[in-house]
């Protein structure tokens, strides 16, 4: 969250960034590299007599020691990172481990509608997630109709629309933008429902991505548990492909999800904001405490799992999708034309225990859904029971026999 933006003393602001990278837990070899060139940065605006530090400072610093010789891109990249930094400080601004895409604001006209909708959406019970691509998908909409001509909500017609939307690439918007202008239409913001000439889309059913018991066996015998990275990895992994849990949940664990007294696991889901309780299996329990013992960092966190390095903050999703991507290769595992995603080790898990003839409600339950047609799709990939309904090819007859036999 942007505070407040003072320009400060480049002084000022190497001490306070780095006391603050010490307190973050970064290693004294990180904060010697940061302070080495806190201080080319220092001596680059005592030489331009600037005390107060300043972005355009920093891209001046940045411009001119680029030039002098040719940088590796892992340093050019350092560079950039402390400055970052010291922009973040200046400005006021929350740490944040990673820089921050900047969104494209929606066209200012428009500005109060679309905020309009999104508290609307909150006001149903709409998670920040969903509220979040609603809105992304809303201001890309918006963007287009204005840069089209249309630069007033009153002005919107079916012209303008239609030129947005066939403009859109991504389909899955089509049931937002519908929603978007009924919200419009019952404000009063429309004098037409508009939203009735929006296509209707659905997405095809596809098979879900998932891979054998023996590719999954593969896949963690793969992993290396005698390193800390490897030890937190396996633990992770194993929630995935033996529990079916989700990666914002396990990215989300904390010491208090886990009653080791009952060898359980309860979380609300990140997706669902459902209650879910698993039972801890052996497996993963010695895996989990394994971590805990000899691989966790010794820092106050309450995420179960941490980044390996400083700043030892929870773990992201992307971080999982990322090993997971790395295992799946070593383990000489197909991926070229499957998703490996860590939603593809649920996806595996359930139609696993659905070929394995356990009952649909029991797999249902056991992923957190609540509806009954939630795992329906798994169905489809249940070859063997599906083989025993399968129905006979009946003889040919007529005229298609006579083809069959070779007459006309």
């Amino acid at each position: 969250m942007k505070k407040h933006k003072q320009n400060q003393s480049i002084a000022h602001l190497s001490a306070t960034l780095l006391g603050l990278l010490e307190s973050k837990g970064y290693k004294p070899g990180t904060l010697v590299n940061y302070r080495r060139m806190l201080s080319r940065i220092s001596v680059f605006m005592q030489r331009r007599k600037k005390e107060k530090y300043t972005e355009s400072a920093g891209e001046s610093f940045l411009d001119n020691y680029l030039t002098k010789k040719t940088y590796s891109i892992p340093y050019r990249q350092h560079i950039k990172t402390v400055l970052r930094r010291l922009d973040e400080l200046n400005n006021g601004t929350d740490y944040n481990l990673t820089k921050r895409t900047t969104e494209k604001p929606s066209p200012p006209p428009f500005s109060k509608p679309l905020e309009g909708y999104v508290k609307f959406c909150r006001s149903i019970g709409n998670k920040e997630n969903s509220i979040a691509k609603k809105r992304e998908f809303c201001r890309d909409f918006l963007c287009r109709i204005y840069d089209a001509g249309c630069k007033n909500v009153c002005d919107i017609n079916t012209g303008y629309i239609c030129k947005a939307v066939l403009s859109m690439g991504n389909k899955d918007s089509y049931a937002v933008i519908r929603s978007f202008l009924q919200y419009l239409y019952r404000n009063g913001a429309l004098s037409n429902d508009l939203s009735r000439i929006i296509p209707k889309y659905r997405r095809p059913l596809s098979l879900p991505a998932t891979y054998t018991d023996d590719e999954i066996r593969r896949l963690e015998a793969v992993i290396n548990r005698t390193t800390k990275t490897g030890k937190r990895n396996y633990a992770i992994i194993l929630l995935a492909s033996r529990l079916g849990m989700r990666s914002g949940d396990i990215a989300g664990i904390t010491f208090g999800n886990i009653e080791f007294n009952c060898d359980s696991i309860s979380f609300l889901q990140n997706k669902t904001g459902r209650p879910l309780s698993l039972p801890l299996l052996p497996q993963i329990r010695e895996a989990i405490l394994e971590y805990i013992r000899h691989a966790r960092p010794d820092v106050k966190n309450d995420y179960l799992f941490i980044r390996t390095r400083a700043p030892f903050e929870k773990i992201s999703t992307s971080i999982i999708r990322y090993t997971l991507t790395g295992y799946f290769k070593a383990a000489g595992i197909d991926i070229s034309k499957k998703k490996h995603g860590p939603h593809t080790l649920r996806s595996s898990m359930a139609s696993s225990m659905v070929n394995s003839g356990i009952p649909y409600d029991v797999v249902r339950k056991a992923l957190g859904h609540t509806a009954s047609q939630a795992i329906k799709h798994y169905a489809k990939v249940d070859i063997e029971n599906l083989r025993i309904h399968a129905v006979d090819v009946p003889a040919p007859t007529g005229t298609f026999a006579m083809i069959m036999q070779g007459r006309e």
